[in-house]
């Protein structure tokens, strides 16, 4: 067969703003879950599944947040030659009886004003399609905070507004400066707030969310991203607040406090117009029913026992860290605030009471050192802003906290010692371990 030429090209059927994205990197890339590493990076749970599991995983029998008909959920094996649930109105249900707190209204969520999907991340990409059109429409965003963002902004073609947190102050949300953006440009559609922030930790005040959706003038919505919100104190979660707010959208997880990141599942609280609109637009059946049924078990009394005992195990091992950490030479300051399950540590380039002072070379050292040398794997995030030569440490076990707390302390040593100096191929070094998205 004589060979012809394709008029295929790449180059040019392409969209140019995929062309241009970088390889999508996350905390597993670098360092695999192979049972040898403490994993210390990607803010996950170290205290495992907030399930109440029997003997050899099962789950023990029980009722679910007060609803008998829905005892003991299983994975139905037999029933996956099914599609399944494509409106998880039980679950939904079960999500709104733990937000209706009444802390912050007197009215209450209901399963339409609920949209769900593949992890938070579906709903971050999926309120963009609603809201924003390609290569016209913006978003804000207030740096440092989640890379996703801007990943999925840059797929949809949307240009990122960002107007800095506050750094000489714990990382504050700075309203006054949003609500300047927004009153100037009328095409930012979206301002994605993350509380606690994510890798600051701080919790944003509930007046600063209310002085952006008071903003007299402005056509657009809040999405203000909790997924760190269990690990805050109670009461904090605003997503009750969704049915005082027409333009609010409230984000969660259960890849955090409760354990369960591998079944990918995320939610987003808000007004039934605007949940109707995400339901319109997603696939049919993107929540698959093992991962739907899971999450049902999750929120059985028995299991949130087990994931509240989890999480306060969490919060006195950071209480710890935030103690005996200091006392390492070369750590500097803590960066931010303290409610979520992972902390920001300055690294210095040498100890304090030798003038040490925060160093990217230091912290890359160090990160590189400790999974290389120690397994012991944490996130650097010296690129961010107001970030320089700092560390993000996920809470562990008290055994993991053991060994990074003996594990850091000799290797700030041993590389002080060793006086690391900067390679050609440092500052790309460490761009592409800020990058990864965690």
């Amino acid at each position: 067969m004589n060979e012809t030429q394709s008029p295929f090209d790449l180059s040019t059927c392409a969209r140019p703003n995929i062309l241009a994205l970088q390889p999508y990197r996350c905390a597993r890339d670098d360092y695999k879950d192979d049972g040898t590493n403490i994993l210390l990076d990607a803010n996950e749970n170290a205290y495992g599944p907030g399930l109440d599991l029997g003997e050899g995983g099962k789950l023990s029998n029980g009722t679910t947040n007060g609803y008998e008909s829905l005892k003991m959920p299983q994975v139905n094996l037999l029933g996956l030659n099914r599609y399944p649930d494509p409106h998880q109105v039980d679950l939904k249900r079960l999500l709104c009886n733990l937000r209706n707190t009444h802390a912050h209204t007197s009215k209450s969520l209901k399963p339409d004003n609920l949209f769900m999907g593949v992890g938070s991340d579906e709903a971050i990409d999926a309120i963009l399609r609603c809201f924003c059109r390609p290569g016209h429409d913006k978003i804000l965003t207030c740096p440092p905070t989640y890379g996703m963002y801007a990943v999925s902004a840059q797929v949809n073609d949307l240009e990122v507004v960002k107007v800095p947190l506050d750094t000489a102050n714990a990382f504050a949300l700075r309203p006054e400066a949003i609500n300047q953006s927004l009153s100037s440009d009328p095409s930012i559609k979206i301002v994605y707030i993350c509380s606690p922030g994510n890798p600051t930790a701080t919790l944003v005040p509930k007046s600063s969310i209310q002085e952006v959706l008071e903003h007299p003038t402005w056509n657009g919505v809040v999405v203000l991203d909790e997924a760190y919100i269990d690990f805050a104190p109670d009461g904090s979660s605003l997503a009750e607040w969704v049915t005082e707010w027409p333009n609010l959208i409230v984000t969660q997880t259960l890849s955090k406090a409760y354990g369960l990141a591998g079944i990918r599942l995320g939610t987003a609280f808000t007004s039934p117009e605007i949940a109707r609109l995400l339901n319109n637009l997603k696939a049919p059946y993107n929540v698959s029913s093992p991962t739907s049924e899971i999450a049902c078990a999750a929120f059985r009394p028995t299991s949130l026992e087990v994931m509240r005992e989890n999480r306060a195990c969490i919060l006195q091992q950071r209480s710890r860290l935030l103690t005996e950490l200091p006392n390492v030479p070369g750590i500097g300051r803590f960066l931010g605030g303290h409610a979520s399950n992972f902390l920001l540590v300055e690294i210095l380039d040498k100890p304090l009471e030798q003038g040490g002072k925060p160093s990217n070379e230091m912290a890359m050292a160090v990160y590189e050192g400790l999974a290389d040398r120690k397994a012991v794997v944490v996130r650097f995030r010296g690129k961010e802003v107001g970030c320089l030569g700092c560390l993000r440490i996920t809470v562990g076990t008290e055994r993991e906290v053991d060994k990074f707390l003996s594990e850091i302390r000799s290797m700030l040593a041993e590389l002080y010692k060793e006086h690391p100096k900067m390679s050609g191929d440092e500052g790309q070094k460490e761009l592409v371990a800020n990058d990864i998205i965690a």
